[in-house]
């Protein structure tokens, strides 16, 4: 597998679609007893847990949670953040399927807030930038569509990606993926500011 970028890729989205299809089967009992409008970590924390007690997760990879990936300057390492979990593909730390959580459509004092401008913000982008996932080929997106509206919410992440497109090097070319009653999915393809491809695979998830 090392060498060989088009395994290497294969290998991701395999390791995505089945971790998402793992998801949906824990997320009705992650969310079940949580107050209506809880924050991203309280829902990633239960989600991290659930997933982490199924030994078939266990067998794409090793899950960590508030990952922190290395940068290095003059010599030294450094912390580039904390992606909010991901799944370890070997026994370095290089090779991992990251997963970057947002809440959209978030309910307070009866008015909606979309959070799709802050998704693309201070998610996708750090995929982009290469602070997050460097040199690897996928980045992987969870929403927490709060309100349940996961059709609109999947337009408006659509939409505040085509606009700042520039900015996060979208090809203008998405995809859709596999779906069920419990999510919604696509792919966004990217140009890195490296010139380097990524495509970035988005779960919707309805909070209700």
């Amino acid at each position: 597998m090392p060498g060989d970028p088009v395994s290497w890729l294969q290998r991701y989205r395999t390791v995505d679609t089945r971790m998402v299809e793992f998801v949906a089967a824990v997320w009705p009992g992650c969310i079940a007893g949580l107050p209506a409008q809880p924050d991203e970590d309280t829902i990633t924390i239960q989600l991290v847990d659930a997933l982490s007690k199924n030994s078939d997760v266990r067998r794409l990879g090793v899950i960590e949670y508030h990952f922190e990936p290395f940068g290095r300057a003059n010599g030294k390492a450094y912390s580039k953040g904390e992606i909010d979990w991901i799944v370890l593909l070997d026994q370095y730390r290089y090779h991992y399927v990251a997963y970057e959580c947002k809440r959209l459509n978030v309910v307070h004092g009866g008015r909606r807030r979309s959070l799709a401008a802050e998704y693309v913000a201070e998610g996708l982008l750090r995929f982009i930038t290469e602070q997050y996932a460097e040199g690897l080929p996928v980045g992987c997106m969870l929403g927490y569509v709060m309100d349940g509206d996961v059709p609109d919410a999947r337009r408006s992440v659509q939409g505040a990606i085509r606009r700042r497109r520039q900015e996060v090097g979208f090809t203008g070319r998405t995809s859709p993926a596999a779906t069920s009653p419990s999510m919604e999915r696509f792919v966004s393809d990217h140009v890195r500011r490296s010139g380097a491809a990524i495509e970035i695979r988005h779960t919707l998830l309805p909070f209700r």
